[in-house]
């Protein structure tokens, strides 16, 4: 009997142990959130550990932040198992997800929106005054993933009769306010961008040519493969971190985020139907490399 109760004593004290160590160890599991730069990595990258910072305090779970050279960097870590968080763009995320690599957890607001809008900007000095004057020109964007810097304009650009891969010479900038940059550099005649990627002074030597229709905000979301538990703690402390007041400037200094709101697949329904309608195949969006603008002093300084 005495041995029985030994032998109990031990089977307890062994779990006592493994459940004591199981929770550091799942602490101890690396966890990447892979962020594109919108506008300066440096930026981007200490905003993101000053967010993973206050993840940690909230519940103990240690996140690893790195920022991608490009849209379609974030995609493949998630899809490759680089990365189990991505701040995914809409036309990313819906290329992720249409891959089984990604489920949105949380969108983005800006002034109160959920959606924002793209542009098509020139020189004021140009001549360029309608879509109809692109034809011949050099057209810059920020990267051939970007949903409001290309995906959209390039659907607009083919409803008004100009064909992206004929008539126009395409660059790309590397970022939304390179492209501003580059256009009022010469660098190129035209470009695209969210709505609004210039400053006061820009706007005065820039004019906007259109504007797109509204497109959903990006996305914070999670490797389909990843731990649905641990995705929802995550989940649960972000949207707790963005509803404190005192984190507002992080948010905006982060990735020019106003809000945080829980997100769910349906809400990119909306975008997919115009995609669809546009006769567009995502897949065949995905672009072979394109030729970079050389960064001028200004550029660099503006990224």
């Amino acid at each position: 009997m005495r041995q029985r109760s030994a032998m109990v004593l031990l089977i307890f004290f062994v779990l006592s142990l493994f459940i004591a160590v199981l929770p550091s160890a799942a602490q101890d599991q690396e966890i990447v959130w892979a962020f594109v730069p919108s506008s300066d990595s440096e930026t981007v990258m200490s905003g993101a550990s000053s967010l993973t910072d206050l993840i940690a305090e909230k519940t103990g779970i240690q996140i690893t932040p790195v920022v991608a050279t490009d849209f379609s960097g974030v995609i493949e870590a998630m899809c490759n198992g680089e990365a189990e968080m991505g701040a995914l763009n809409t036309f990313g995320y819906i290329l992720a997800h249409s891959r089984g690599c990604a489920d949105v957890a949380i969108v983005s607001t800006r002034f109160g929106s959920a959606y924002y809008s793209g542009q098509i900007i020139a020189r004021a000095d140009s001549g360029i005054e309608t879509l109809a004057d692109l034809k011949g020109t050099t057209f810059c964007r920020p990267d051939p993933l970007s949903t409001s810097g290309w995906i959209v304009p390039s659907i607009t650009l083919r409803a008004n009769g100009i064909d992206p891969d004929t008539d126009l010479t395409i660059l790309d900038a590397g970022g939304h306010p390179q492209v501003v940059t580059a256009v009022l550099n010469g660098d190129c005649d035209a470009g695209a961008t969210y709505v609004d990627a210039r400053n006061d002074e820009q706007k005065a030597d820039t004019v906007v040519i259109t504007e797109t229709s509204q497109i959903p905000n990006d996305t914070i979301s999670f490797a389909s493969s990843f731990d649905a538990d641990t995705a929802q703690k995550i989940t649960d402390a972000l949207l707790e971190i963005a509803a404190d007041p005192d984190n507002a400037q992080l948010l905006s200094d982060t990735y020019n985020w106003g809000g945080l709101i829980a997100g769910q697949d349906a809400f990119f329904d909306d975008f997919r139907q115009q995609l669809d309608t546009a006769g567009i195949n995502i897949q065949e969006l995905v672009p072979t490399p394109a030729p970079s603008v050389e960064p001028t002093e200004e550029a660099t300084a503006a990224s």
